[in-house]
């Protein structure tokens, strides 16, 4: 374990206009290189990634930073990196993309024991096949009754999402080991797709959250021109990219299909956003510091900067509202502890920690 500067500074802003509460934002570690994803080990610590390879422990009292060492072989290039990271009964989790060679790399899965010096990580899942590209990796991760659920971006392949014989624009679903349940649906109702496959058809799934309520499984995707979305993990169901767009359009403004938003035969998000707001992790909100929040979704978003609260009832959206703008930069993570306390990173180079706060 190597100790980095010590450091704990409070800086405040107050979001009247846009938020129905009054919030600060206390910066509680900075100078962070690209984090990416993080997560609790306690209700004082947290392990959080950055994208160039870093696992970092940070005391949220004092602000204090640790790095950890480990030896994944990862891929550092456009949005690939060490990626997301979860902590559950002494393992932790980690996505990555992971150098294949010849310039190709996957959307991989390691988990290793907890250590405060240095993790050894075994892999546990890949993509397949490698890609040359440095795009969409998506890449969030929860664990659902001793099952690992992770989304794994269609690394900007389009159609490859339909593809049934490899896993890119797919949710996967194994055992914590790697091992593949015998009940996915593979093994019931889809023959011809791969063993890990849960859910085909999404572009690049950047959020994934277990809901504390009802036990489901919701993503956020990121879109192309319009067509971000909030939905649930389906078993064996089809979300239809690039068949359809979700509302968007490609990037120079064709269609995307023949334009529909949705078509039936394929799952139909929760909530979508056009034009897109670059969405990236969610959160429900399950804590007793923001009473009027429970049952909500907060959504950070990349592009406008903003955290977003989806009033969220009955497994629908009711309203939208936004918590604070433009205040901290791309927001890229959310995470909140046992105390109901709600923390976030931002996606700069130069990043931080925060936390947020009512006054």
């Amino acid at each position: 374990m190597n100790k980095i500067l010590p450091f704990f500074l409070i800086v405040f802003f107050s979001c009247t206009a846009y938020s129905e509460e009054k919030i600060r934002l206390l910066e509680i570690s900075k100078n962070l290189n690209e984090p990416w994803g993080m997560t609790f080990i306690d209700d004082n610590n947290l392990l959080l990634t950055e994208k160039t390879g870093e696992i970092i422990r940070i005391n949220i009292e004092t602000g204090e930073k640790f790095s950890i060492d480990h030896e994944l072989d990862f891929f550092y290039f456009g949005q690939g990196g060490l990626l997301d990271i979860l902590y559950k009964d002494n393992y932790v989790y980690v996505t990555y993309s992971e150098d294949r060679d010849e310039g190709k790399s996957s959307t991989s899965i390691a988990r290793g024991l907890y250590n405060d010096e240095k993790i050894i990580f075994e892999n546990i899942f890949r993509a397949e096949p490698p890609i040359s590209s440095g795009y969409h990796f998506g890449s969030r991760i929860v664990i659902k009754n001793d099952h690992l659920f992770a989304s794994i971006g269609e690394r900007g392949g389009g159609m490859i999402a339909q593809d049934v014989t490899s896993h890119p624009g797919s949710i996967i679903r194994i055992h914590l080991d790697g091992a593949v349940p015998n009940d996915n649906p593979k093994f019931i109702n889809r023959p011809e797709w791969l063993p890990e496959v849960y859910q085909i058809g999404i572009r690049n799934p950047q959020g994934m959250y277990l809901s504390p309520f009802n036990e489901k499984v919701y993503i956020s995707n990121h879109g192309a021109k319009g067509g971000d979305f909030f939905g649930e993990v389906k078993f064996g169901e089809n979300y239809g990219w690039k068949i359809i767009g979700w509302g968007g359009t490609n990037y120079i403004g064709t269609s995307i299909g023949d334009g529909s938003a949705w078509k039936p035969g394929f799952t139909k998000p929760i909530w979508t956003w056009t034009p897109s707001i670059a969405v990236c992790n969610i959160l429900i909100y399950n804590g007793e510091l923001y009473p009027e929040w429970k049952g909500d979704v907060l959504v950070t978003s990349l592009k406008y900067k903003t955290l977003y609260r989806l009033k969220f009832e009955n497994n629908e959206v009711k309203s939208q509202h936004i918590i604070f703008e433009n205040r901290i930069g791309r927001l890229r993570d959310i995470e909140v502890n046992s105390k109901g306390e709600i923390f976030l990173i931002n996606a700069n180079s130069n990043a931080s920690l925060w936390k947020l706060e009512k006054f």
